[in-house]
């Protein structure tokens, strides 16, 4: 920041005359960079699962209950505390860098606070949002994320002596945490805000799964086996203790209490409609969370519109493949054929699959220099996703963290080696989550020295998944999709996007139920009913969050066509690539005014 106010200072002392001008726009941008180093610090301080998530280590001893109403004022307060502040400065007087800081900072604020009054707060950044009745479901929560950060190998470091014991703090919360859940699902239940019946018996055994009969098979034990060499005898002999303590008298209890909860008196009241549209004031809740995941101000019927022809679309290229490859039979013969079919399942281990995937890494390097002038510094790693919850999981990116301590890692979820089916986009799948997708978009941004720290670790999906999703597309720009199989599994992956736009939409506006929905995706794409409906009863719970892929898609698209168009032989890819990554996630109307500017420079 200190960088961009010299310049501008030189700038303006070579153009005016004017000294209190002068510094007084010096001083309004000195002043802004301290508000937004204070948003950043206040909202890490009250998402600090957040912070960990990041690798900002201050809160890694807090474990807060979120949805209470106490906390829901804390949300507010906070909002309308930064809404005065941001009034105070005029966005004319800023530098370019600061206009973009002061108009995402904005769109902040005025969603945060919409979706206070919808019962509802952001964790944008994670790719998830929170309601108040729903404290978490079979894809999100607390209970799920706790057994991911306290295995020892996710984001919650344990390193020395204060990690073990931040840590200890933090999952002692969960029993409070537990019993505040309780009360918050009962209030649900007491004005008929609960959630589908489908989804809450999903839940029960994930909690089970925690309740280990010993402590050595518990996931939360990892870390006494993962000890630093260098504590001494007499501090791990403290820690054992203490996280067998944790584990039986704490964990294993809660988790029992909620599985028990959730089987005795929940259930028998969880409703048997699908879309968020069947709650109290659900169409409006639903309105609002299009709105925050596509950054747009789209309708239902729009968005519906869309997917129904984009789904068409594709459809017709998948129809020229399989007529390609010679197959008798129509488009759903072939997908059964590409999902049933022994040669199209060659792996015998885990091992054998997570090295299919680091050799696409390595076929597309040469490709990816010429298409990226930039490229991140942060290490990047892929794994798999741990048993205990593979079976619900999708495949994800998890980012690094700026001091090297963390690399970026590609999550693979693998339940059965034998049974996982190349023709389920590999190529497709690591160009977006992996690279360039998402490891070259979130670290980028998050080593950019030059955004304030809240854009650096700032989040909105229809940037963020629309330009994975836009990376997919460049599979034949890298050296790519040779194959039909994986042109297919492209497609495939295109087009699970594109039906999102349909069955999101029809599901929360009462279009379709939960079954019709899982039937139009087995008839449009090559997936198996299992996954379809791991799928489809991830939109249920989390509505909205599925448009963000595909509207974002267009609009780079877009934007990439009408600067290829107006600016001609002086349009380079690799420079639209760079300067659409430079100052990381944004609104898309934000981003489009950023690339205009950028067009105007270039002619």
């Amino acid at each position: 920041m200190k960088k961009v106010i010299f310049f501008l200072t030189i700038i303006i002392i070579t153009t005016s005359c004017k000294p209190g001008k002068i510094n007084q726009v010096k001083e309004d941008n000195k002043e802004f960079a301290n508000l937004l180093d204070k948003y950043y610090d206040d909202r890490m301080q009250l998402f600090p699962l957040l912070a960990t998530f990041y690798g900002d280590n201050r809160f890694n001893n807090l474990l807060p209950a979120d949805f209470t109403d106490s906390y829901y004022k804390k949300f507010s307060d906070f909002f309308n505390k930064y809404k005065v502040s941001l009034s105070a400065f005029k966005r004319e007087t800023l530098n370019e860098n600061d206009k973009i800081s002061f108009d995402i900072l904005k769109y902040e604020i005025d969603m945060g606070l919409e979706g206070l009054a919808n019962n509802q707060i952001g964790y944008d950044d994670m790719g998830i949002d929170e309601n108040k009745y729903f404290p978490f479901d079979q894809f999100k929560g607390i209970p799920l994320e706790l057994a991911i950060v306290g295995s020892g190998t996710g984001n919650q470091p344990f390193k020395t002596l204060t990690d073990y014991d931040n840590w200890l703090q933090r999952a002692a919360a969960f029993t409070f945490w537990t019993d505040s859940a309780i009360v918050y699902f009962k209030k649900g239940m007491a004005i008929n805000y609960v959630l589908p019946k489908a989804v809450v018996i999903k839940m029960i055994p994930q909690m089970m799964a925690m309740v280990t009969d010993s402590v050595g098979n518990s996931i939360f034990y990892q870390p006494i086996r993962l000890m630093p060499a260098n504590f001494s005898e007499k501090d791990k002999s403290r820690l054992t203790h203490e996280f067998i303590n944790l584990i039986n008298q704490q964990l294993v209890p809660s988790y029992k209490k909620l599985a028990v909860f959730l089987k005795t008196e929940y259930l028998p009241y969880a409703r048997n409609t699908t879309g968020i549209n069947a709650l109290p004031g659900g169409d409006k809740y639903y309105a609002h969370e299009i709105n925050c995941w596509t950054t747009t101000n789209k309708t239902p019927d729009e968005i519906y519109k869309i997917g129904i022809a984009e789904v068409k679309r594709i459809r017709d290229k998948m129809e020229s493949i399989k007529s390609s490859v010679k197959f008798k039979g129509d488009l759903n013969a072939f997908f059964e054929f590409m999902r049933t079919d022994r040669q199209f399942m060659p792996y015998k281990s885990p091992a054998e699959i997570l090295n299919a995937f680091r050799s696409i890494q390595t076929r597309i390097d040469p490709n990816v220099k010429k298409l990226f002038n930039r490229t991140p510094k942060t290490k990047f790693e892929i794994r798999q996703i741990e048993s205990f919850r593979a079976a619900s999981a999708s495949a994800y990116y998890n980012l690094g963290t700026a001091d090297g301590t963390r690399p970026g890692i590609f999550y693979i979820p693998i339940v059965d080696a034998t049974k996982f089916n190349v023709t389920s986009g590999m190529e497709s799948l690591f160009l977006h989550e992996a690279i360039p997708g998402h490891h070259f978009q979130q670290s980028l941004q998050m080593e950019n020295d030059n955004l304030p720290k809240f854009r650096r670790y700032i989040w909105y999906g229809a940037y963020g998944e629309g330009y994975a999703l836009y990376c997919e597309s460049l599979g034949k720009e890298l050296g790519l999709y040779t194959d039909p199989y994986q042109q297919m599994g492209a497609l495939g992956d295109e087009i699970h996007r594109a039906i999102r736009l349909v069955v999101d939409v029809a599901m929360h506006t009462g279009k379709m139920t939960r079954e019709e929905a899982i039937k139009y995706s087995m008839d449009n794409e090559a997936i198996s009913e299992e996954n379809a409906t791991a799928e489809i009863e991830r939109y249920m719970v989390n509505p909205g969050q599925a448009l963000s892929y595909k509207i974002g898609e267009l609009k780079i698209r877009e934007l990439r066509e009408k600067y290829s168009k107006q600016l001609g032989d002086k349009f380079k890819l690799s420079d639209f690539h760079d300067e659409f990554l430079k100052d990381g996630c944004m609104p898309l109307n934000i981003l489009e005014k950023k690339m205009d500017d950028w067009a105007k420079r270039q002619r």
